[in-house]
């Protein structure tokens, strides 16, 4: 059943909404870092802990059946958040943990070799840029970056002078976690596709927002956090194609991925369990389809548009303040509800620690974008992201908070 959106109904499903902070209401716009978790998943992982706790796959007793349905249950529901078949999600520790899986399966398997060459973006985010750092330099590949215009779009006319015969692999994030923007997916898809790269899709920021077909939009592989959309720490899933999952080998090696070992050889189970040795995230698991299922029953569409609202009525606050530079300060691209800006004359951690002192919950820091920083010649920003329970006054309060910024620190342009 679908519930009509009501604000305030899904703000009651958070309790740490509840929460004060010097003496005032906590304004918390940093779920871009880390969502809060209604009480649906709280209580799907307390209870699994509290009732069926087990390992999976490795028990012919009650607890152990009970856990592995659970498990695997789960794993339908991530699958279907996606538009997805259960084989083709395989549990990681994060989206940092799949796309280290992909980046090292790949070289495992031979795929890339000198002369080759990885493309990525300058907005991406250190876990969708580093493993293809480590990936080059193992193989001998190149890696290659499509640069951001300064409204934070990204240039395709370099992306087509960089995608080319050579490129086996364009890694991509859907939406940048520092600029808010969605790139353009199906075309950077149309261009790989071309040249017969594998595409890698960073859907951490675009999960929480956004509907995803994921087996519709193209790329080969995409990965996304629970963390990130209302779910617990320490899982995220790795969505992959049938072919290309079975085309590689496990990253990690150990229990519960084989068949048959002997002293001096193993085989390996088809995915996704091939990719999943040791110990599982059983109860993370079980909280992340919790968290999918309670954002599957709001109404997505109108959610969807609360967001939007939001989005522009932070931005269009944020122009009309002096001395704020927004980054990604464009009208012509879609947009979720994130913005990273600086202030001038004040250091990003100063307004963080400013805006803290009246309950309002940002990110400061380079948000694990370092490179992208550098290209817009900063070295931190500020960035506030909302979520399906920010409210409008909440964001009209941030904007008042951060207004007040520059005259505290004495940070005023003379007129």
């Amino acid at each position: 059943m679908t519930l009509p959106f009501d604000v305030d109904v899904v703000r009651a499903d958070f309790p740490i909404l509840e929460t004060e902070v010097d003496g005032h209401p906590l304004v918390y716009l940093d779920s871009g870092a880390t969502s809060q978790k209604p009480r649906a998943v709280l209580d799907a992982e307390r209870d699994f802990l509290s009732r069926a706790n087990a390992a999976v796959h490795r028990g012919a007793h009650t607890l152990a059946a009970e856990a592995t349905e659970l498990f695997e249950d789960a794993r339908v529901t991530v699958a279907e958040f996606v538009g997805a078949e259960p084989e083709q999600i395989v549990w990681a520790s994060g989206a940092t943990g799949g796309l280290n899986l992909v980046a090292g399966s790949l070289g495992y398997a031979g795929r890339l070799r000198e002369g080759d060459e990885i493309v990525v973006t300058e907005a991406e985010h250190h876990a969708n840029l580093i493993p293809w750092q480590e990936l080059a330099r193992r193989t001998g590949a190149r890696l290659r970056h499509i640069p951001v215009r300064e409204d934070g779009t990204l240039d395709m006319d370099a992306a087509d002078s960089l995608i080319g015969a050579r490129t086996k692999v364009l890694a991509f994030p859907h939406v940048s976690n520092v600029l808010g923007i969605v790139n353009p997916v199906a075309d950077l898809v149309a261009r790989a596709q071309a040249v017969g790269a594998l595409t890698v899709l960073d859907a951490c920021q675009s999960a929480p927002h956004l509907a995803l077909d994921l087996p519709a939009s193209g790329v080969d592989l995409a990965v996304f956090s629970g963390h990130k959309v209302y779910g617990p720490y320490g899982i995220g899933a790795l969505w992959g194609r049938d072919e290309v999952l079975d085309a590689l080998p496990p990253f990690t090696t150990g229990g519960s991925m084989i068949t048959t070992v002997t002293l001096d050889e193993a085989e390996y189970l088809p995915p996704p369990q091939r990719f999943e040795a040791g110990t599982q995230p059983v109860s993370q698991a079980v909280g992340f389809a919790a968290a999918l299922r309670w954002l599957g029953a709001q109404d997505l569409a109108a959610a969807h548009a609360h967001e939007a609202a939001l989005e522009r009525r932070m931005r269009e606050g944020l122009r009309s303040i002096p001395g704020i530079r927004l980054l990604g300060d464009t009208d012509a691209a879609e947009r979720v509800a994130l913005q990273a800006f600086a202030v001038e004359g004040v250091h990003a951690h100063d307004v963080g620690q400013f805006l803290d002192s009246r309950g309002v919950a940002v990110r400061v820091g380079h948000h694990c974008a370092q490179p992208l920083h550098r290209r817009f010649g900063l070295t931190a920003s500020v960035r506030a992201s909302a979520a399906i329970h920010t409210t409008a006054d909440e964001v009209d309060t941030f904007l008042d908070a951060v207004s007040g910024v520059r005259s505290f620190f004495g940070a005023e342009v003379a007129a």
